[in-house]
């Protein structure tokens, strides 16, 4: 898994490749550009696919999250998922945060979104369950002044290993730099099922951590079974989130290294491969 690891770090260069070639060079397009097709919605309080108040739509090209048809927030926490598990990949967003918090959202949540990696599937939380049980990559924007990283780690329901140590905080800020204003940005993970996931902001790798499993709580109305403590996350669901503040996704794409991931000696061409190609854009 040591050689996995380290080709793997290869394709941290490649996530400015065009997405019209996705069909040539591997990379799958998670969202195309047109519609949610291919993916399911699960908002707290509501039925399975029922989109309160469009929530997630589809505007200029771009994968949207509002709030102009909230009265007030109300701890209506959502989730987009790609109706597809997988297990080894490297994903890939662009976002933005843009215009102003919806009435009613916490503190907290301005300026917050996120990624969550291997987490259960929708058609599984329960009506009012507020978050996948999942490994979140969370998305933050700066607020002008302060020092906010972003893809940072939460646990919904899960724990980490780093450093050879369990850690059961809840976040762990990751080492990035702060993005202010509604400038996009490139974020993304290197997953290696439950051996290492590392989350990265453009080429630069943030923080890195091990053996995702499940365990701890912050998941409200979950299925206890599927948070026994200390079960390996091999594989899981892709989701986005709506937190309360407004954010663009122009960008969501995913390359599959599961069929490679049993021949370290493929695996390493294929990222050669892609790596030069990653070389050959701007």
């Amino acid at each position: 898994m040591k050689k996995l690891f380290t080709c793997g770090l290869l394709l941290l260069s490649l996530t400015g490749m065009a997405q019209k070639k996705a069909k040539k060079n591997g990379w799958i397009q998670l969202f195309n550009g047109k519609d949610l097709t291919g993916w399911d919605i699960k908002i707290k309080g509501h039925n399975l696919n029922e989109n309160y108040g469009n929530t997630f739509r589809v505007e200029d090209g771009l994968l949207k999250v509002r709030y102009d048809q909230y009265a007030d927030f109300n701890e209506q926490y959502g989730h987009i998922f790609y109706n597809k598990n997988f297990s080894a990949y490297v994903v890939m967003v662009e976002y933005r945060f843009v215009g102003d918090q919806v009435k009613g959202g916490p503190g907290w949540a301005t300026r917050n979104s996120g990624i969550m990696l291997h987490g259960q599937s929708a058609a599984s939380m329960g009506k009012d369950q507020d978050f996948p049980i999942s490994l979140e990559e969370q998305l933050l924007g700066g607020n002008g002044k302060d020092p906010r990283s972003t893809a940072n780690l939460c646990t919904p329901g899960t724990n980490v290993v780093m450093n050879g140590k369990l850690i059961k905080d809840h976040c762990i800020s990751s080492t990035s730099k702060t993005y202010h204003g509604e400038q996009w940005v490139r974020a993304g993970a290197l997953v290696l099922g439950d051996s290492v996931i590392k989350h990265f902001v453009f080429s630069d790798t943030v923080i890195v951590y091990n053996k995702p499993q499940t365990g701890g709580g912050n998941v409200a109305d979950a299925d206890p079974t599927l948070v026994t403590e200390g079960r390996l996350l091999k594989e899981g669901s892709i989701s986005l989130q709506s937190e309360s503040h407004p954010v663009d996704f122009r960008k969501v794409e995913l390359f599959d290294l599961s069929p490679y991931v049993n021949d370290p000696v493929k695996l390493q061409a294929v990222l050669k491969k892609l790596q030069q190609q990653g070389r050959n854009r701007k």
